[in-house]
């Protein structure tokens, strides 16, 4: 009977939809938990502020409800001194600006009684609110700006952190565009939200005398990492991409296809200060795209020099001056190795053959 069964397609089918379902619940189950905690931490913070705990009661005031909720709950984490005063910290930067249902007691500042309209705070882990932070400090524009960005995108800490220090929220949309003047209004915010001034290269590894073609293959060679600094929502379509326009061979960079604005991203970069003669280049490159490869569906395709360093001024007079969607951004590379050092290093293939040696000597 058993062997019958698992031959059933019927039966297979609502084995993995009841495994599926099971999993569905799982997610829920552990996000509804994570909003718990958090309305809880919020609460908690909300009346250490609206008693005036620590003027009411000392600079020892912390340390002393740590250790009362510890007894009162001994099978219960969260409650070390450390974290209250992160759940301190919390309900501060949030209070005027989180959407919360009502909780017991005194009520926070603003109340929705709709469990489907709660406020992104309190939909993202705890650990992430810890990192958030300690690096936003105070400025709760930043801090939402990751809160946002955390939920939108499904960040790991680790991914969390690496925009956390490589300052994302002052790069992001900084790049000198001409979009409000190029795109439908519908979709240049957008657009410039995708673009960052400066981009942060300080996962490669380079001399300090390093050519064009270097730094193009070392972005090649670290392509997830490229990809990350680029932002969510960009696909690789292919490197010195080539383009036959007329009876004439081109070859793009880098070409991208952005899966938010579903349009093709071109990406130049010049490892000299921006120059206006670069803009027709990547104009170029724009139209051809647009003529050659977009789609039915497709949204204009958008361009992107990078440089080393740019004149604002002249970077702004030179995107005015061109009809097709182009932004300019700088780079930043500040992990730069001697350029006699780099020739002492061994290369992948020496280390290979010493490996080799190694196990070959057991």
């Amino acid at each position: 009977m058993s062997i019958l069964l698992k031959e059933d397609e019927t039966y297979r089918n609502w084995i993995n939809d009841i495994s599926s379902r099971f999993r569905r619940s799982q997610i829920k189950a552990s996000v509804h938990v994570n909003q718990e905690m958090l309305l809880f931490y919020w609460s908690l913070g909300r009346d250490v502020s609206l008693l005036k705990a620590e003027s009411r009661w000392g600079t020892g005031f912390i340390n002393q409800l740590s250790q009362d909720l510890r007894n009162e709950l001994p099978d219960v984490k969260g409650f070390s001194r450390t974290n209250l005063f992160y759940i301190i910290k919390f309900y501060n930067l949030y209070k005027d600006f989180a959407i919360v249902p009502q909780l017991e007691g005194q009520l926070p500042t603003k109340i929705n009684n709709d469990e489907n309209d709660i406020s992104p705070i309190f939909c993202i882990p705890w650990g992430h609110h810890k990192l958030i932070i300690d690096r936003c400090k105070d400025n709760v524009k930043k801090a939402l700006f990751f809160v946002t960005e955390t939920l939108q995108h499904g960040w790991s800490r680790a991914v969390l952190l690496n925009y956390l220090d490589t300052n994302l929220y002052e790069r992001t949309g900084k790049a000198i565009t001409n979009f409000s003047q190029t795109l439908p209004m519908e979709t240049s915010d957008l657009a410039q939200e995708i673009t960052k001034d400066p981009y942060n290269f300080d996962f490669l590894s380079l001399t300090k005398t390093y050519y064009e073609k270097e730094l193009k293959d070392a972005l090649m060679n670290n392509l997830i990492r490229f990809l990350l600094e680029l932002g969510t929502g960009f696909a690789f379509v292919g490197r010195e991409y080539r383009l036959v326009i007329g009876e004439t061979e081109q070859f793009i960079d880098m070409l991208f296809y952005n899966i938010t604005l579903h349009c093709y991203v071109v990406v130049e970069v010049k490892v000299t200060a921006f120059q206006p003669e670069h803009m027709g280049q990547i104009g170029t490159y724009v139209s051809a795209v647009n003529g050659i490869l977009r789609k039915e569906g497709d949204a204009p395709t958008i361009g992107l020099l990078i440089c080393k360093t740019k004149d604002n001024v002249l970077a702004q007079y030179a995107v005015n001056s061109l009809s097709e969607p182009v932004g300019i951004s700088e780079y930043q590379l500040n992990q730069l190795i001697p350029d006699n050092f780099k020739g002492s290093l061994p290369s992948i293939e020496e280390i290979e053959k010493e490996l080799s040696n190694l196990n070959n000597g057991r």
